[in-house]
């Protein structure tokens, strides 16, 4: 089960609706920052498929300047 945690720099003045778009999505929580124009996402997805999927949809977002990723872990399958 991957999950990952970003910084999500928004496209200036777009920070509310990259917001919006990242909750329209299934498996990701977002935390605004409160001394920065960015937002901290959270994803969690059920196989490596879901979450290469995931990334494409999260990679046509308009409002998305620029997506970092922070960490990211993978549950080993027994």
């Amino acid at each position: 089960m991957p999950i990952k945690s970003y910084l999500a720099y928004p496209h200036k003045g777009k920070k509310k609706y990259l917001q919006q778009a990242f909750l329209a999505l299934e498996g990701c929580e977002v935390l605004p920052a409160d001394n920065e124009d960015l937002l901290i996402l959270v994803t969690e997805t059920d196989s490596r498929e879901a979450e290469d999927c995931l990334k494409k949809k999260l990679e046509a977002i308009p409002s998305l300047k620029l997506l970092a990723m922070v960490s990211g872990f993978d549950t080993p399958k027994p």
